[in-house]
């Protein structure tokens, strides 16, 4: 039978990691440039801890894993055969592999409140996974870059995760649009409507305009039972055009009637104003219709699109008041945004922005040409390594086209060569791959031509 792996997951070669570790890289510089600390969570926990955080359809996702030993044993025939599968999968599954990092991290604070210093700011880059159907840009497996600050109400929080977006994405060269929304609103909004209770079936369906359309949201609305007269006064504010300002202006009006709505707009109003103190790189724009349907989130909303691919979110997030209540730690609020590591990638390497430097590891190629020259290989590389300088000494004493085709298909932008003429004469040969030039100089010569290499750049 041909080996294979499950569909949604991928295998990844050293080109491929060398690419992902760039991104991983940029993004973990800035996250600790802004002071946040690392943490890992296990891959799986207790289903208790995962499940009716995600909402119904996250709840779905969830992959569950089968007791150890014999799974069956707490099962009755009666059970088995009315194949009832939420309650069979609720007596033979204990745990689940995590569907994102966010529950796992509130729950890590309040397992360890008392080794915590308020407000908490943490990072976490882990895999996570979801039973969700494969496709372009969605994957059953992926990593997520979590950032997250805890403990703390202030909006100075969301605004410092919007410049944590938009240095990350300015350092990867890739255009982005900042979408942000506040779930007070969207609250505010099914108030007006007299929909209070839906919320959260109103969310889910306006979260998918941009994919599916008006009309087929308006359809979803009316399948979830949602009335025919608050659907047709939903319609002007998801329609609602303008620039940030006009449309806060225009929700202040509808949203007149709604305490919690007029929350909501006061918190937006102070987010822009913070955003607007310095310039961005990125473009930001108020989104009503964002919702990302998540149930957790209780105040700002914010969601980042490739101005110059289509490939949905590629990173996105919110405020969340109460998460760690569900775990017994009541009245912290945290807010957090994760970068789907796993998006950018395919962005980049649509958009050809991957630079030769992110391919390359080892930068220099000491040929073979047997045991006597081998040693003064071993000195080359020592010194090579004094400067911080990545090289590879061909293993074997094969012929030199060989080992050449090897620097070629390996993209190592130079080679070092030390016969016995040029070890006589202390010296060596040195060949620029990308233009076929060779240079004959001496050790001193070619440690400084390499450290003036680095310094600029070029590798």
């Amino acid at each position: 039978m041909k080996p294979s792996i499950p569909k949604g997951t991928r295998d990844f070669s050293p080109e491929e990691m060398m690419k992902r570790d760039f991104i991983f890289d940029t993004i973990k510089r800035v996250f600790r440039f802004y002071g946040y600390q690392p943490i890992e969570t296990p891959a799986m926990e207790n289903l208790s801890t995962l499940l009716g955080k995600y909402g119904e359809e996250g709840d779905k996702l969830l992959f569950r894993i089968l007791n150890s030993g014999d799974f069956l044993s707490g099962v009755n025939d009666k059970d088995l055969l009315d194949r009832e599968t939420v309650r069979l999968s609720s007596l033979i599954c204990e745990r689940g592999l995590r569907y994102d990092l966010t529950v796992p991290f509130a729950r890590y604070v309040v397992q360890h409140r008392d080794e915590i210093i308020f407000p908490f700011k943490r990072y976490q880059i882990q895999p996570v996974w979801r039973a969700d159907r494969p496709q372009k840009g969605r994957y059953r497996e992926f990593f997520q870059c979590d950032v997250d600050v805890i403990g703390s109400d202030s909006l100075l929080n969301e605004y410092e995760l919007v410049r944590i977006i938009d240095e990350i994405f300015s350092k990867l060269r890739i255009a982005v649009i900042i979408k942000i929304n506040n779930r007070k609103i969207l609250s505010g909004i099914a108030e007006i409507i007299n929909e209070s209770a839906r919320i959260t079936d109103i969310t889910v369906a306006i979260d998918k305009l941009d994919k599916i359309g008006i009309e087929a949201v308006n359809e979803e609305l009316r399948s979830r039972g949602i009335a025919s007269e608050a659907i047709s006064k939903l319609q002007p504010v998801i329609e609602l055009k303008g620039t940030t300002s006009e449309k806060l202006a225009a929700l202040e009006k509808i949203l007149s009637g709604s305490e919690v709505g007029k929350k909501g707009i006061e918190e937006l109003r102070t987010l822009f104003s913070y955003i607007g103190s310095h310039e961005l790189s990125a473009m930001t724009e108020l989104d009503l219709t964002l919702a990302r349907g998540l149930n957790y989130y209780t105040g700002a909303i914010i969601e980042v699109k490739s101005k110059d691919a289509s490939i949905g979110s590629i990173c996105g997030g919110g405020r969340y008041d109460n998460l760690t209540g569900v775990f017994g730690m009541e009245g912290v609020s945290g807010v957090g945004v994760s970068f789907g590591a796993d998006r950018i990638y395919d962005v980049m390497s649509q958009l050809n922005l991957f630079s030769e430097q992110e391919r390359q590891l080892t930068k220099v190629l000491i040929l073979n040409f047997g045991d006597e020259e081998i040693k003064f290989a071993f000195k080359i590389r020592e010194q090579l390594s004094d400067i911080k300088i990545s090289s590879e000494i061909y293993p074997d004493a094969v012929k030199l086209k060989k080992q050449m085709s090897y620097a070629d298909s390996r993209k190592i932008p130079y080679i070092i060569i030390a016969g016995e003429e040029e070890i006589k004469n202390n010296l060596v040969t040195l060949k620029v791959m990308a233009s076929g030039e060779q240079k004959k100089m001496n050790i001193e010569e070619l440690l400084s031509f390499l450290k003036s290499q680095k310094s600029s750049k070029i590798f």
